[in-house]
């Protein structure tokens, strides 16, 4: 296939570009494994107050976990889209954010409150430790090899760890080939792998690894089809043709209780925001194929 021009594709594929400074607030902490976390921002912490103020007054922990997933969700409509962020720290370090998403950091960041919120959890330090949990293979961060890059293992990971499930295969998906290694083949996009052969050698060898990772997808045109199957907070990746690479962009289904389903995601136009229907949504880029799913599982 042809491709794009690498720019645009990253700009597109939204989730791992490096970027200039973010213009969000961003607090990061130290490894969890010390118990030590650092302060949030004052931004990030009247946000995060707001959002579990929010929590309490709608007892959102006596709702599904998909539902609570969705009202977070909805809580940060209009936070602007911020790119690369995960990437702008020199080294490896846990990125916290709720003033500017990408759209895999949208969705690790509502998927670590609404656990927290299920188990009235309204801590800072519970909320970091689930997002260490869901972003680094195993659960533990261990450098910048450690991330889960494709978000596709992302999905196998927090699987194997009773986190998700991943319904794609269920709702009668069909297996898509692919190798990947977009990482690799576009090194000099990634300025920590430019700068570190160390770091390089260890991408090639995690994408080494995925060489056996099976991959379902729900084709494009047959989204509609299992609308009645999928639930609010469902996790919805789409499938993407650009090679070496298994999704393009992330988010979460959106339902309004009329039958339909949208799209709640962070999108490059627009910020956070619900596109009203999923299937339109897909089909209307013309490098997404189909979508994966995920389903959160309540702690």
């Amino acid at each position: 296939m042809r491709l794009l021009s690498l720019p645009v594709l990253l700009l597109l594929i939204g989730c791992r570009p490096e970027a200039a400074e973010p213009p969000a607030p961003v607090a990061r902490t130290a490894a969890l494994h010390a118990a030590v976390v650092a302060p949030p921002d004052s931004a990030t912490a009247r946000r995060f107050r707001e959002v579990m103020a929010f929590a309490r007054r709608e007892r959102l922990h006596e709702r599904p976990l998909g539902e609570v997933m969705q009202a977070v969700g909805l809580q940060f409509a209009g936070a602007p889209y911020v790119a690369g962020l995960l990437d702008e720290p020199p080294e490896e370090t846990l990125v916290v954010t709720l003033s500017g998403f990408d759209c895999v950091l949208l969705v690790e960041t509502v998927l670590a409150l609404a656990r927290g919120i299920a188990v009235q959890d309204y801590t800072y330090e519970g909320f970091t430790r689930r997002l260490e949990e869901q972003r680094y293979r195993g659960g533990r961060m261990d450098g910048y090899c450690s991330r889960l890059h494709y978000f596709t293992e992302w999905i196998a990971d927090n699987e194997r760890r009773g986190l998700v499930k991943d319904l794609t295969r269920a709702l009668g998906g069909t297996r898509l080939e692919k190798r990947l290694n977009f990482m690799s083949t576009h090194r000099e996009s990634y300025p920590r792998l430019v700068q570190n052969d160390s770091l390089f050698e260890g991408i090639r060898e995690m994408e080494h690894r995925l060489a056996g990772h099976v991959i379902h997808y729900i084709p494009q045109h047959r989204i509609r089809t299992v609308y009645d199957r999928l639930q609010a907070g469902d996790i919805i990746a789409t499938a993407t043709s650009i090679e070496g690479l298994d999704v393009s962009h992330t988010g979460l289904v959106y339902d309004a209780g009329d039958g339909k389903k949208g799209f709640l995601h962070a999108s490059t136009t627009g910020g956070v925001k619900v596109s009203p229907d999923l299937q339109a949504y897909v089909e209307n880029n013309k490098i997404q194929i189909g979508i994966v799913v995920a389903r959160p599982i309540r702690p």
